[in-house]
């Protein structure tokens, strides 16, 4: 799932490729997308890259490519109209038929599915429950809790890899070195460790691949805490 802005930068970007065959400028992306700074496009390329929606070409000014559309999308290369987004239930655009809740057996506690995260992912796919699972006392600790399922490698070296799932206690506080869902700018959503810089956050990924995002306190909102993590061979 995307959010409403990153949809309509990669459908700018998908346009502006079939039409001219280069991708626009930054300045251009921020007065399509009605921005009021370059530093807002610059987080959404990152968002969709991270994603693997789009590709930066190495050594090349510019240089963009589109690698996929959400899937409700028209796939690429099938040249069969323009482009329209489709989010359905924070879950990556799939259509998918109503899920049973889970049944508590034994002691067991139901918590529910907010759709997927990773890096860039927005913050409606933990506010729309997809399904529930069971899960046992073992996993969680005191409070509220929630799961996420992972999309993306930005976290492997903490052993957290693409599929898995991550039980997350519903928290507004976290200490320096949690690993954390946090909010950014209101608009995105990420799976990331948590550092504290005096006033700034530094967002760090568990895979050498990824630079840390430092950002100024006030755009970061900590949703919640990992507590946990399910995974299925």
């Amino acid at each position: 799932m995307l959010t409403r802005k990153q949809n309509e930068l990669l459908r700018f970007i998908h346009e502006r490729l079939k039409e001219a065959g280069v991708p626009p400028s930054f300045d251009e992306m921020k007065d399509a997308l009605d921005l009021r700074s370059k530093s807002g496009i610059h987080r959404l390329i990152i968002a969709l890259e991270e994603r693997g929606f789009i590709r930066r070409l190495p050594n090349r000014a510019r240089a963009l490519e589109v690698l996929k559309l959400p899937e409700s999308s028209t796939p690429l290369g099938t040249g069969r109209g323009k482009f329209e987004p489709s989010v359905i239930d924070g879950n990556l655009g799939k259509v998918r038929k109503p899920v049973q809740p889970a049944e508590a057996d034994n002691d067991n506690v139901i918590i529910p599915v907010m759709g997927r995260i990773a890096a860039g992912t927005p913050i409606s796919a933990i506010q729309s429950q997809s399904h529930t699972i069971s899960v046992s006392p073992d996993f969680l600790s005191g409070g509220e809790h929630f799961a996420l399922e992972i999309r993306g490698d930005s976290m492997i070296d903490a052993g957290i890899f693409d599929n898995d799932t991550v039980i997350i206690k519903r928290q507004q506080t976290a200490d320096s070195g949690d690993i954390v869902v946090a909010l950014i700018d209101d608009e995105e959503a990420t799976l990331k460790r948590l550092r504290k810089r005096g006033g700034s956050i530094a967002l760090e990924a568990a895979n050498e691949a990824y630079e840390p995002r430092i950002l100024s306190a006030d755009r970061v909102q900590i949703q919640g805490k990992l507590v946990s993590l399910l995974r299925r061979y």
